[in-house]
């Protein structure tokens, strides 16, 4: 009887473990990838919410920021922050989008769709749940009137340059280039992250909360679509690209 279980217990394993099984590889790191985001989010909410260390932390760095604020640099963080908000975003993400339309990769194209005004969602509706004041100053370089935890720039700027690393991880080879990838994502979404530290709109646990958001929610959309993906392919069906290559092979015909 140990025997059977023990035997039942590798299969599992193997398969879990297994890149080519429509719950495999891909499943298991993307629940694992999600797991440890969701967790990260939750221990910086409580903290938050409870007023812990963290929230004296956030309120030394808002002030040694706005002490330390030049014309030049505002200026070049107003840049990033407006081309990294709402209309800056969705022009991104619409543009992303249409070119894996034209290069026929639909799966991307679904995840792009899902992701990025998915996440935007989730942002307001977190920030409407926790109802954080914004950092406040006499003179301030930036004010808004929405709330403050999570930071909606900083949750879409993981979520669209962790979308397009992603995608390029996939389709260059060699550890090099693809390591230069995820350092240019991880750097725009930190560059975000300071812009908005720095405007004094948003409080170092509000980004670094939005980060691990992103990264769950692009994390489930990706894992979602892939493993829907695979078990349509596991059943027979044709994958995606492929459907619309028909289709458009059929339209040539008429």
């Amino acid at each position: 009887m140990l025997t059977a279980a023990s035997s039942r217990l590798r299969r599992f394993l193997a398969a879990r473990l297994s890149p080519e099984k429509e719950l495999g590889l891909h499943l298991t790191i993307g629940l694992a990838l999600i797991l440890c985001a969701a967790w990260l989010f939750g221990e910086i909410a409580e903290d938050v919410v409870e007023g812990d260390t963290i929230t004296l932390l956030d309120a030394q760095l808002a002030h040694w920021f706005h002490d330390r604020a030049t014309p030049g640099f505002t200026r070049l963080m107003l840049f990033v922050t407006h081309w990294n908000g709402i209309t800056g975003s969705s022009i991104m993400a619409a543009l992303l989008a249409l070119w894996f339309w034209r290069r026929r990769a639909h799966y991307w194209l679904i995840v792009c769709l899902i992701a990025v005004p998915g996440g935007m969602l989730l942002n307001v509706a977190l920030k409407h749940v926790f109802r954080r004041a914004r950092p406040s100053f006499d003179d301030p370089l930036l004010s808004l009137l929405t709330y403050s935890f999570p930071s909606g720039h900083t949750a879409a700027a993981t979520v669209f340059y962790g979308l397009l690393a992603c995608y390029l991880v996939r389709r260059i080879h060699g550890p090099g280039p693809r390591a230069l990838v995820v350092a240019g994502a991880v750097a725009m979404v930190c560059l975000v992250a300071l812009s908005r530290m720095y405007l004094g709109v948003h409080y170092l646990s509000d980004v670094l909360a939005a980060t691990a958001e992103g990264a769950a929610w692009l994390a489930t959309c990706i894992t979602a679509v892939s493993t829907l993906h695979r078990r349509r392919l596991a059943r027979g069906g044709a994958s995606w690209s492929e459907r619309a290559a028909r289709g458009d092979a059929a339209g040539d015909l008429r």
